[in-house]
C-alpha cells in the first residue's frame, strides 16, 4: 500500500506486533546484551545488523529515522544530535582535507560558519555562489577536487527558494552530489529527492519538532547517486575501510545503504553526535502532526505577509508564497502547497528601526529559535549571523533592517494586531 504523506506522518517507521507498545518505546539503554562474543563480533564486522551501543545506534532513534526517510522517499537515513551536526556528516562523510565544496551563498548563518570557518581548518575549502549566479558562474566554481553542493530549499532568513533541479544537473555534470537542507520547506511542501537531489538533511529542532522540545538533526539518503562510477573520487565509500576489516560499504550495502552505513559505523562511532532517545521520542510526537501544523503555518505566513506589505512603516517583504516575490515562480515550481511559516521583512529606518519594532511586541517573542508552533522573531544581523562581515551579509541576504518573523499557529488575527502595534510604535 502506497501511504499518502499525511499517514506516514502518523504511522510510518514503526509497526508494533501482537501486544506491543503502540506507542514507540524509548530504548533508554547505553549498551544491549548477547550471549556470545562471536554474536558482537560479527556486530562489529558490520557482518549482522543490530546494537551493541547507543553511541552509534539506538533502536528508537531508527525507528524515528526510518519515519524521515519514508516521509523524504529515501532509502536509508539516520539521526543525529542537532542540524548542524547532520550538516557536517553529510559533508565530512564524502570530504576531507584537501577537497572542495560548491555551497549557495544564502544559507544558515550557523552552517556558514561551519563551512567556512570550522571546516575549512580541516582543510575542506568552500565556494560560495549567489541562488540566482548564471550558468557560467555556477559552472566555474567547479573544481577537480569537488565533492558535493550544497543549498536549503529555503535559505534561512533570506527565504528564496533553491533552484533544486538546476543546481542538481549541474553538481551531476561534474560528478558530485547534491546536498539539500529541507528544514524549512520540511517534507510536506516539498521532497528535494523528486527533483534531483541526492542527500536530505535537516533540523528536526524545527518544524518536525515543531514545539521547541528538543534538538535534533536527521540525515536522509535518496540511494541513487552512484559512489561507484566515481571510485577515485569516492574511495570512502568505494575501497576498503581498515578499521572495519577491510569492508567496502558500496559492495556490502549498496548504493541504497553505502552512505549511510558510512556516516554511522565511521562519523559517528568516532564523533558521537548521537540523537537521544528521549529527543527521537519527542520528536516523533511532533512528525505525527507534521502535516496538520505545516498548512496552518503556510497559511497564517501568507496573511501576515500581505498584511506586512501594505504597511506604511515596512519597506520590503519577502515570502514566497506572495505574487511578485523573486521566489514566487520557484515557489510554483517546488513548493506549489506552500512553503513555510517564516518570512523575512524589512522595517523602515534601517536597523535601530528593526530592534524598536520587536522590543514592542507582546504576543510575539525574541527568541534564537525559528519554525515553531509558537511565533517569534529574531534580528539576524545582531545574532545568528552576527559573526558575518558587512560583505558576507549581503551575500546572505541579510540587510540590517531584516527581521526574521516565525508565524506560529495562533489565531493569525492576534498575530497581526501584535505586530501591527509594534510597527506603530516605530
Amino acid at each position: 500500500m502506497n501511504k499518502k504523506i499525511e499517514t506516514v506522518c502518523v504511522q510510518g517507521g514503526y509497526v508494533p506486533g501482537n501486544g506491543e507498545p503502540r506507542q514507540v518505546p524509548i530504548i533508554q539503554s547505553t549498551t544491549y546484551k548477547y550471549d556470545t562474543s562471536e554474536h558482537m563480533a560479527k556486530l562489529f564486522d558490520l557482518e549482522e545488523s543490530g546494537y551493541f551501543y547507543t553511541r552509534l545506534q539506538n533502536p528508537t532513534n531508527d525507528y524515528v529515522a526510518k519515519k524521515i526517510c519514508e516521509l523524504e522517499g529515501g532509502s536509508a537515513a539516520m539521526l543525529t544530535s542537532s542540524g548542524q551536526a547532520a550538516n557536517f556528516y553529510a559533508v565530512f562523510n564524502i570530504a576531507s582535507c584537501g577537497d572542495h565544496i560548491v555551497a549557495s551563498s544564502t544559507i544558515y548563518g550557523g552552517t556558514y560558519n561551519l563551512f567556512a570557518v570550522t571546516m575549512k581548518k580541516m582543510g575542506i575549502d568552500f565556494t560560495f555562489v549567489k541562488p540566482d549566479c548564471s550558468d557560467e558562474e555556477l559552472n566555474a566554481a567547479f573544481r577537480p577536487n569537488t565533492k558535493a553542493v550544497f543549498g536549503e530549499t529555503i535559505a534561512n532568513p533570506a527565504i528564496v527558494v533553491f533552484d533544486i533541479e538546476r543546481f542538481a544537473n549541474a553538481a551531476h555534470a561534474h560528478g558530485v552530489p547534491l546536498i539539500v537542507d529541507n528544514t524549512f520547506a520540511t517534507p510536506i511542501n516539498c521532497r528535494p529527492f523528486e527533483w534531483g537531489a541526492d542527500i536530505v538533511t535537516h533540523s528536526t529542532t524545527k518544524y518536525m519538532d515543531g514545539h521547541g522540545a528538543g534538538v535534533g538533526g536527521a540525515i536522509v539518503d535518496s540511494g541513487k547517486f552512484d559512489w561507484t562510477k566515481y571510485p577515485d573520487k569516492f574511495a570512502g565509500l568505494c575501497t576498503p575501510d581498515d578499521s572495519y576489516h577491510g569492508v567496502t560499504y558500496t559492495q556490502r550495502f549498496g548504493l541504497e545503504g553505502a552512505f549511510i552505513t558510512k556516516a554511522t559505523a565511521q562519523l559517528m562511532r568516532d564523533f558521537g553526535s548521537i540523537q537521544s532517545p528521549q529527543n527521537a521520542y519527542i520528536l516523533n510526537l511532533g512528525l505525527e502532526s507534521l502535516a496538520l501544523r505545516m498548512e496552518r503555518h503556510c497559511a497564517n505566513a501568507l496573511k501576515m505577509a500581505e498584511f506586512l506589505q501594505s504597511h506604511k512603516r515596512v519597506d520590503w517583504v519577502i515570502y514566497p508564497g506572495l505574487k511578485g516575490d523573486k521566489s514566487y515562480e520557484l515557489g510554483q515550481k517546488y513548493l506549489p502547497n506552500g512553503s513555510c511559516g517564516v518570512l523575512s521583512f524589512g522595517v523602515k529606518g534601517g536597523r535601530k528601526a528593526a530592534e524598536e519594532f520587536m522590543r514592542h511586541l507582546k504576543v510575539i517573542a525574541i527568541e534564537t529559535h525559528v519554525a515553531d508552533a509558537r511565533s517569534c522573531c529574531l534580528h539576524p544581523a545582531s545574532a545568528t549571523h552576527r559573526q558575518m562581515n558587512d560583505e558576507e551579509l549581503k551575500n546572505a541576504g541579510v540587510y540590517p533592517e531584516l527581521v526574521r518573523l516565525s508565524v506560529g499557529i495562533e489565531n493569525i488575527d492576534d498575530l497581526i494586531e501584535d505586530v501591527a502595534q509594534a510597527l506603530d510604535k516605530v
